[in-house]
């Protein structure tokens, strides 16, 4: 995401005299990305796998955040959306893209959806004008979800719907290299969306 401020003066009829365009650019690569971490923990509570990956912020995620900035701001008060209440687990390999096949779950695994853990999600203030950031968390217990091929993971408005989600519902997605999840095992994915625009 970058920033621009547009300056326009206007005479006393309102004809445009002037006009200055300014490109922010706060130095360096500016951006609202995102990064996810995947864990497997065994019934000990030891780590058996983890997968780090940078997580796609799809286009209806773009519109997501950019609509949840301006929601209710006078005058004009756009309207909010409606706002991303878990995550959902797949098997599919399709890259994940900004829009199309590839923005959604491609193969949904079925009883998945799960809503974010309690206190989730946080706000992090990454400090020295470094940027905010989003941090989305959801646990699969021991006996939620077996499957020996788990390779992809996306955040979505309908959570509570025990079905695969749209690209439009869709903020964000994931692909990995398969993680198997036996029912005794959980599995623990972590989102953070940065956001460091100038």
């Amino acid at each position: 995401m970058t920033s621009e401020v547009s300056i326009q003066l206007f005479g006393p009829d309102g004809q445009l005299k002037q006009t200055a365009q300014i490109q922010g650019n706060g130095g360096g690569d500016r951006s609202f990305r995102g990064t996810a971490r995947v864990e497997l923990f065994g019934p000990d509570g030891e780590l058996k796998a983890v997968r780090e990956v940078s997580n796609l912020i799809t286009t209806a995620g773009d519109e997501y955040y950019a609509k949840r900035g301006a929601a209710a701001v006078v005058p004009a008060a756009p309207s909010d959306v409606t706002k991303v209440t878990g995550m959902k687990l797949g098997t599919g390999a399709t890259a994940a893209a900004k829009s199309g096949a590839g923005a959604a779950l491609v193969t949904y695994e079925s009883a998945s959806n799960n809503p974010f853990d309690a206190t989730f999600p946080l706000l992090v203030d990454l400090a020295s004008d470094t940027g905010w950031q989003i941090q989305y968390k959801t646990t699969w217990a021991a006996g939620d979800v077996t499957e020996a091929a788990l390779t992809e993971a996306v955040i979505v408005n309908d959570a509570a719907a025990d079905a695969t989600s749209t690209a439009a519902n869709t903020i964000s997605r994931i692909v990995f290299s398969a993680i198997n999840k036996t029912a005794s095992d959980s599995l623990v994915i972590t989102w953070n969306h940065t956001f460091n625009a100038s």
